[in-house]
């Protein structure tokens, strides 16, 4: 009998541990899966990525492309701490400044030296134009200084003691400076050039975007010829595929899909954690409905959020009542692992706010992007109509919701799922201090804007954490942001591949690997 393989990751580092399915029941024993040696790697993402600009979007499904065509200053390694990338070496010469020394001899795609030039142009971009949206998460650069063509240093507003974290995550890509003066963004997003190991051969939208080995890599030699990321909307679908050897790798496999990959010769379902909290994210300004905290109250209280976790996900995935969660620093973990239900004070609620006779909401939601978005959507809608709410709900194609995202446009409620790719708390709580949630949560609650404005600058370890714990309880009690779960990830991989999903959601093409 094959195993249904559990991984748990620590930091980012990965420990798997297996455990035996049941009987495969009535789905049956399905036909062997083929498997070859082809030098092309095929994933099938749920959306296609939204954009060849860095710096304006924050969708962690387009990063996962990104990583390969492009690359950080540093990574992320967890436990292992920040590892160099293109920085070689690094050093924190008082609380606004830091000096880095670039690798040399690295080349982006089209031939071009990669210099402190172009991190300059990469970060003072991103830290002063307010109009892209990864701005707030780099608006404390003050500047870069260029020593010479391999040294610089990056000098913030403020102490910033999450900077390394910020410069290996999402938008902290290099940029080729000349390239893009001298053809203009137009070009650079039809003809993006990186220094990744792998570089764009072909994007059909909301098809399939092809990469090709970077034969100038700088570091490891690529080892696939080719890397495919198909998009594929429809769950059943990506099953298929997987079953039939269409693609090596199925993102967000249903819970229910799961029997059958195991009872199947050739493909494996693996369940991991991420960083993912799913959250209903709502209006609080007075002229909105959930505008009354009552209101958000009452919706919070009439989710039965562990019976979503326990039918809907058949168990992949933790209640929570915040978005840091264990991992993170500054996670407050007394809301971890917790959740309210109470349908009944929720009526009692919805009566107190002067709606004793119910009360009709918006609520738009993406269909594919997260595994079983649209059926949480649907469940929480009827647990809703069960103490008098009705959802009008908005299905969205990821592209018109990000779109839709991006321009802060929705009604009362919008139903997401964020990652953390700083593992700070600062990312996770960012959108809630009064200037970032305008237009979009109007959230403004004087406490918590003063608590996450000094965590963010305070170089006090101990103290910072003490600041986000103290914030994520007024949050929660305020409800700007309802959390359900902390996502876990099923993943289908066809045996003819080693791969350990990353708790980033990240896929790096060269991590995976040939058997």
């Amino acid at each position: 009998m094959k195993k249904y393989v559990w991984t748990t990751v620590l930091g980012c580092g990965l420990v798997i541990a297996g455990c035996s399915s049941e009987d495969a029941g009535e789905s049956g024993a399905g036909e062997p899966v083929e498997t070859s040696d082809s030098k092309t790697l095929t994933i099938a993402n749920g959306t296609d990525i939204v954009t060849f600009d860095i710096h304006d979007h924050n969708t962690t499904s387009t990063e996962a492309v990104h990583v390969n065509m492009f690359n950080y200053l540093l990574t992320n390694e967890g436990e292992e701490g920040f590892q160099s990338d293109l920085a070689e070496s690094w050093e924190n010469v008082d609380d606004r400044t830091w000096a880095f020394e670039l690798r040399e001899g690295v080349k982006f795609h089209n031939g071009e030296d990669l210099t402190a030039e172009d991190v300059k142009f990469t970060l003072e971009r991103v830290a002063n134009d307010d109009t892209l949206l990864e701005h707030g998460n780099y608006n404390q650069i003050s500047e870069v200084n260029v020593i010479d063509d391999y040294s610089f240093e990056i000098v913030t507003e403020n102490p910033e003691p999450a900077l390394l974290n910020r410069l290996s995550r999402l938008g902290s890509s290099i940029l080729p400076k000349d390239y893009i003066e001298e053809e203009g963004w137009e070009v650079f997003l039809e003809e993006p050039v990186g220094t990744g190991p792998y570089k764009l051969q072909e994007w059909r939208k909301d098809d399939r975007l092809v990469l090709e080995a970077n034969e100038d890599y700088f570091g490891d030699e690529p080892k696939w010829e080719e890397v495919v990321f198909r998009s594929i909307p429809e769950d059943s679908t990506r099953v298929s595929e997987l079953l039939t050897g269409g693609v090596d790798v199925a993102v967000n496999i249903p819970p229910t899909d799961v029997e059958r990959i195991e009872s199947t010769e050739g493909v494996t379902a693996v369940q991991s954690p991420t960083q993912r909290v799913m959250m209903m994210v709502l209006r609080t300004d007075e002229d909105s409905v959930t505008g009354d905290p009552k209101v958000r109250e009452a919706i919070d209280l009439a989710i039965d959020k562990q019976a979503m976790v326990d039918s809907l996900l058949e168990g992949a995935g933790t209640v929570t009542r915040t978005r840091i969660t264990p991992g993170n620093t500054g996670a407050n973990e007394d809301l971890y692992g917790e959740s309210l239900y109470d349908p009944e004070r929720a009526k009692e609620l919805l009566a107190e706010a002067g709606y004793a006779d119910g009360v009709e909401l918006t609520m738009s939601a993406p269909n594919g992007r997260y595994l079983k978005d649209r059926e949480s959507a649907e469940l929480m809608a009827a647990m809703l109509s069960e103490v008098g709410i009705t959802i009008n709900l908005e299905f969205l194609e990821w592209s018109a919701f990000a779109q839709r995202y991006q321009e802060r446009s929705f009604e009362d409620i919008f139903y997401i799922g964020y990652g953390n790719s700083m593992f700070d708390a600062s990312l996770g709580l960012e959108r809630l201090t009064t200037e970032s949630a305008e237009g979009e949560t109007d959230y403004d609650n004087e406490k918590v804007n003063e608590l996450l404005l000094e965590a963010e600058q305070n170089m006090n370890a101990e103290e910072r954490i003490e600041q986000f714990q103290e914030a994520q309880e007024l949050i929660a009690e305020d409800r700007p942001q309802i959390y359900t779960f902390q996502l876990d990830a099923i993943t289908g991989i066809n045996d003819r591949v080693e791969f350990e999903p990353r708790l980033n959601e990240m896929f790096y093409a060269d991590s995976i690997t040939l058997k």
